[in-house]
């Protein structure tokens, strides 16, 4: 089928196409008319996640979440904000509410459900794109009821919002609160461990305790090793008296012998002068040989009592040396128990420092979380309060017009094309070519003037 035949076949249909066409758009301002006006009114509440917690201080990580906006908007549209919006409206309390209740449901199932069901279904949540901006919208036939709903579910969602955050924090600081106390307990058992160990050990001063120790440690193997040295040194000295005690640097510096020395050189010098002058009978002569010989026997007296003053010497060094020894022996034992008690006791000291910083740490939760749960301030904020509407939102006349009279065109040309698919009719030279399969040889047609033909022209594209 071409264009022209299109054209023909509606003129032939003319009726059924102008019919159609009337009584849809007629149908549809009819009803438009009849149908009750709906009001629309709409509120905008503002998601401040780029802040943070009014109470808290603390920054909202979970906000910034692609899903948080979604999210908001199935706890608006959620039963348990519309049960909410039900207990404020108190429509469970109306007495036209209960009849509709049971009119509808004989009586079964809750009313404030039923309800929050029937509001939910007139509800509609939109969040912007590109802002954190959702706008609640609720429809009714009051435009003063449709406004009250739509901020009532405002207010019943930012409640439910604080619930939800509430409700957690009061949970976490509840068991923070047990916690708290346990870790206490915990704290104090470790105090009174390390006080009993302080006791039984003997231990007032602490760390500095331990350092004394080691101090006197080290200044007894200072000693020790200068006790040892001496001790050698006057060993060496004593074996040196031993072999040759005249010849002994102890004794030759002894000032005793080395007055003995001088006076028996003197004596010999004497006696060297007599002999050149006496006689050796002569009595000078026996006498300065006696004086000699007393000289030398004191000096031989002198040189044993500075070799055993050398040995009582060594004796007393080693003896020295032996105590320092068993001293430092002792404070080593002493710094080796010290050692194993400071371990333990840091040990202890440890634990009840890991205790104390527990129970700060819980303590600070549980501060926060109890000051969480006690907020009443929430992040959502009101930007536009609904108020009632002026104008109806549905239905919508002119639209419905516009849409009815694009529907009836195309009801009428589809009924047209259906009536001539029923009874097909010859209309041009194309119907007989196409139907008969046999060339035409000529057309006869009247003769018309030609303002006729214009008209009749003028008329098809009417019909058409």
């Amino acid at each position: 089928m071409n264009f022209t035949q299109f054209l023909l076949l509606l003129k032939a249909r003319s009726k059924i196409v102008l019919v159609t066409f009337g009584l849809t758009v007629l149908t549809t301002v009819a009803v438009s008319l009849l149908i009750p006006k709906s009001y629309k009114a709409s509120t905008s509440l503002v998601l401040n996640y780029k802040g943070a917690d009014p109470v808290t201080g603390i920054a909202l990580p979970a906000q910034l979440m692609p899903g948080y906006m979604a999210t908001q908007v199935d706890i608006i549209t959620s039963h348990s904000v519309a049960r909410k919006v039900v207990d404020a409206l108190k429509f469970a309390d109306s007495d036209t509410a209960k009849k509709q209740f049971m009119e509808a449901t004989k009586g079964k199932g809750d009313i404030r459900d039923w309800f929050a069901d029937l509001l939910l279904q007139k509800l509609d949540v939109v969040p912007s794109r590109e802002s954190s901006v959702i706008e609640i919208s609720f429809s009714g036939s009051d435009p003063d009821f449709a406004a009250g709903v739509a901020n009532t579910f405002a207010a019943a969602y930012q409640q439910t919002s604080l619930q939800l955050k509430a409700e957690p924090a009061q949970g976490a600081a509840t068991y923070l609160s047990s916690q708290t106390k346990t870790l206490r307990e915990e704290l104090e058992k470790a105090q009174a461990r390390l006080s009993k160990y302080q006791q039984d050990n003997g231990i007032t001063s602490g760390i500095e305790q331990f350092d004394t120790e080691n101090a006197r440690l080290n200044e007894l193997t200072t000693q020790y090793v200068v006790a040892q040295s001496q001790a050698i040194e006057a060993s060496s000295r004593k074996a040196g008296v031993s072999s040759n005690a005249a010849d002994s640097p102890d004794v030759a510096s002894n000032a005793l012998v080395q007055g003995l020395k001088v006076d028996i050189a003197r004596s010999e010098s004497k006696l060297a002068d007599l002999s050149q002058r006496l006689d050796k009978n002569h009595p000078q002569i026996q006498s300065a040989q006696a004086e000699i010989s007393k000289l030398r026997s004191q000096l031989q007296e002198a040189i044993r009592s500075t070799s055993a003053s050398v040995g009582g010497s060594a004796k007393i060094y080693r003896q020295r040396e032996s105590e320092l020894a068993a001293q430092v022996a002792a404070q080593k034992q002493k710094v080796l128990k010290l050692n194993r008690t400071r371990d333990q006791l840091m040990i202890l000291q440890r634990d009840m420092e890991n205790a104390q910083r527990s129970l700060d740490a819980v303590s600070q939760r549980f501060m926060m979380s109890n000051l969480e749960g006690q907020a009443n301030q929430t992040d959502i904020s009101i930007l536009n309060p609904a108020v009632a509407p002026i104008e109806h939102s549905s239905p919508k006349i002119l639209l419905n017009i516009l849409l009815s009279v694009f529907l009836g065109l195309m009801l009428g040309v589809g009924f047209g094309l259906l009536a001539e698919m029923l009874d097909r009719r010859v209309r041009s030279v194309e119907d007989i070519q196409e139907s008969v399969e046999i060339p035409v040889l000529g057309v006869l047609s009247s003769v018309i003037s030609t303002k006729s033909k214009r008209f009749s022209f003028l008329r098809f594209l009417k019909l058409a």
